[in-house]
């Protein structure tokens, strides 16, 4: 499965899942109902909070920094539940796709009245 098609089936539950509960909900909340439905309706291998270690002169710092889910191994995503996504979320979710070799990243953030204004793709050299 490609990271498009994967990117897909995150969007399409996402919008599933926004119109179901709507905004309002912490983050943590979406992460597990996301996670529920890519695994559970979709079949999907999905690693939650997994740690992304930064490299530096062959040396493994762990630095706190975690992936909210990564999707096949192959998609990143980056759930947010605020007002407005900042620069700085683009940001961190392209440092993250550097830092973990993955090509594509999704920004979603559930706090909006309609979800399609909280998506977005952030690519990595796709």
């Amino acid at each position: 499965m490609s990271e498009n098609e994967i990117a897909k089936i995150v969007v399409d539950s996402a919008f599933k899942i926004h119109s179901t509960l709507g905004p309002g909900l912490f983050e943590s909340v979406y992460e597990t109902v996301v996670e529920y439905e890519l695994t559970t309706e979709y079949g999907l291998h999905v690693r939650r909070q997994i740690p992304i270690p930064v490299i530096w002169k062959n040396i493994k710092l762990e630095m706190g920094f975690r992936s909210d889910l990564i999707v096949e191994s192959k998609v990143k995503v980056e759930l947010k539940a605020i007002d407005k996504l900042a620069p700085v979320h683009f940001k961190q979710v392209l440092t993250h796709l550097r830092l973990t070799n993955l090509k594509l990243g999704l920004l979603i953030n559930f706090d909006e009245a309609l979800i399609k204004d909280g998506l977005r793709r952030v690519v990595n050299g796709l």
